[in-house]
């Protein structure tokens, strides 16, 4: 197996223009570039050359050791670059190559060698002295070269610098200035971190695969949206018409009133998803049986609580049950107490809770076992 060891330089030729092959000759440039200059980092690439191709010399393999430089003129470098590839190849029994370089530009030249030969490594030399500035320019060329992370990064990072005057002029104050664009980046970056984008750019496609199929769910999501936003509207209310300053009182107050339409709203999506399963012919999945009851539930143990802590601070009455009278029958009435009250709404959630996995238990040994092919 004779392996080609070639170092392309893309970017320079000088004096040193042509191809040279062999050992011989390569120590040789060597020591002419170095002593022209001996800050080029050609010198180190040669060198690295020489040294691959001594490995695997020892390694027994038959190498053989070639230089190409070009004239940085694009293209025109390019085909040298293959022609020096196809001699090569024409008077040496090659069978693979290993390319060494030393810039991102002399990569661009690879796919030219490897549609000549087959290529098992690159090697690419930085110089240890300049290793983090030359290693920083070839990440930061990658980097520009993404087009999507040059819309992630850079164009949030000009969005904010371009927003900052603007909003000091406005504002007329560094920290309003500040705030408000650390807030919009914060999103930004809650906005594609938690991917919401991927979710939004495939809503369109989402709505319109509902309205052509029919679909139920599309519209309980929208029915079960409007009773959220019903929700937030009857806790904001509530929330703003308490005369307490405690911000926690004030969240519990707001909780309190929108839990319910909360609940409903859910409810109402899970129905309508629950329903297109139903009609699907795939089957209905345990979970999704058992998710309205965990709806109820969980909105029957966050309104007990929440009157808890509301009732505490007296800013809920106590519930009243009135008296009733049935024929001879006759019951009077009574205030039920704090804890009495916790302890029925955590009661309905957990016998909900046990009413969801009995009857999805029960639905799930309903079903028919399929039969499977021998």
């Amino acid at each position: 197996m004779s392996t080609l060891v070639v170092y392309v330089d893309r970017d320079r030729g000088g004096r040193h223009d042509g191809t040279t092959v062999g050992w011989e000759a390569v120590q040789a440039l060597v020591t002419d570039i170095g002593l022209e200059d001996p800050e080029d980092s050609r010198v180190n690439c040669l060198l690295e050359t020489l040294h691959v191709a001594r490995d695997l010399s020892d390694g027994g393999e038959e190498t053989v050791v070639a230089v190409i430089p070009g004239d940085g003129e694009g293209i025109k470098t390019d085909r040298e670059v293959a022609r020096g590839i196809d001699q090569l190849i024409g008077e040496y029994d090659l069978d693979a190559a290993v390319v060494v370089i030393d810039s991102a530009g002399d990569e661009r030249l690879v796919p030219v060698i490897e549609s000549r030969i087959r290529v098992d490594a690159v090697d690419r030399v930085v110089v240890r002295q300049s290793h983090d500035i030359q290693s920083t320019y070839y990440l930061l060329k990658q980097f520009l070269g993404d087009e999507q992370l040059r819309g992630t990064v850079l164009v949030p990072i000009g969005a904010a610098l371009l927003a900052f005057p603007i909003l000091l002029f406005l504002a007329d104050n560094v920290a309003v200035a500040l705030s408000a664009i650390v807030g919009v980046i914060g999103m930004f970056l809650l906005y594609k971190g938690l991917g919401i984008d991927s979710l939004v750019s495939r809503l369109p496609a989402v709505i319109r695969d509902g309205f052509y199929s029919g679909q139920v769910s599309l519209v309980t999501y929208v029915v079960g949206a409007g009773l959220a936003l019903i929700g937030v509207f009857a806790g904001g209310i509530s929330a703003a018409g308490t005369d307490e300053t405690a911000e926690l009182l004030i969240g519990l107050r707001f909780l309190f009133y929108s839990v319910p339409w909360f609940a409903v709203a859910a409810l109402t999506a899970a129905t309508g998803r629950l329903i297109d399963e139903l009609l699907a012919e795939d089957g209905v999945s345990s979970a999704l049986m058992n998710l309205p009851f965990g709806i109820v539930a969980v909105g029957l143990v966050v309104r007990g609580f929440t009157g808890y802590f509301l009732e505490r601070a007296d800013l809920l009455d106590p519930v009243v049950v009135p008296a009733v009278t049935a024929g001879a029958v006759s019951v009077d009435g009574f205030i039920v107490s704090i804890w009495g009250r916790l302890v029925v709404y955590v009661a309905a959630g957990i016998l909900v809770s046990l009413i969801g996995v009995a009857f999805t238990s029960r639905m799930a040994n309903d079903r028919p076992f399929e039969e499977f092919p021998e």
